[in-house]
């Protein structure tokens, strides 16, 4: 049967950009979703207060900033740990802009000037040629960020076409992605619509196929 790892990223606190309520625990629920009700092999979290990660070897500091996250992902996945029918998943919940025709993820210490982007957010292009680095079959991607363009011209974040990669998007280009407010809830829209009973992973022939159900949304306060 195949083997399901993941990376599951959550950021609230922003050094340079607004801060977000709910990102670090919709991490935090899909690690526990994974891991407890996908029954998935290995989660790795990284979130504003999450524990240092210890694996392969190596230490690995979990906090999501620009060096820790860039870090784990050259050295983790430099040489292969996973077979033919496997699967590797990254979550995201944050913010993500779109700079020069390229799609973002903002770790905590981004810069969001023009000035600033390039050497301070980490490009999507880069993320998935190191996860497809694992030797899994498939890397599926889910991004619950804003599609903030510096430009009208090209597409929004998770819009980029990556042969080999799933990605599902919590919004189309030009649009937002907004967290629940309502006290029952408090998660992102996106995140809240993806545990059961709305969403559901099965296994057929070792390929994951993912299904999701109509979302009716609680009424409460949605903040972008």
């Amino acid at each position: 049967m195949a083997k399901n790892w993941a990376i599951c990223v959550g950021i609230n606190h922003y050094d340079n950009m607004p801060t977000l309520q709910y990102a670090q625990r919709d991490a935090e629920l899909m690690r526990d979703y994974f891991l407890n009700e996908a029954g998935f092999e290995k989660v790795y979290l990284f979130t504003d207060n999450s524990p240092q990660i210890n694996d392969a070897d190596k230490p690995f500091n979990s906090q999501p900033t620009y060096g820790a996250l860039k870090r784990f992902l050259r050295v983790r996945f430099n040489n292969e740990f996973l077979s033919a029918g496997d699967n590797f998943w990254f979550f995201y919940s944050g913010h993500g802009m779109r700079f020069n025709d390229r799609d973002y993820l903002m770790p905590a210490d981004a810069d969001p000037h023009p000035d600033g982007v390039e050497d301070t957010a980490i490009p999507l292009y880069f993320v998935i040629e190191r996860l497809r680095r694992c030797g899994a079959d498939n890397v599926i991607l889910f991004l619950d960020a804003c599609r903030s363009q510096e430009s009208s011209k090209g597409l929004g974040i998770g819009q980029e076409k990556q042969k080999g990669v799933i990605t599902i998007a919590s919004c189309s280009p030009n649009e937002k992605s907004y967290e629940i407010e309502d006290e029952r809830i408090k998660q992102g829209a996106f995140t809240y619509a993806f545990p059961p009973p709305h969403f559901h992973v099965r296994y057929n022939q070792q390929k994951a196929l993912i299904y999701i159900e109509n979302l009716s949304i609680l009424e409460g306060k949605l903040t972008p």
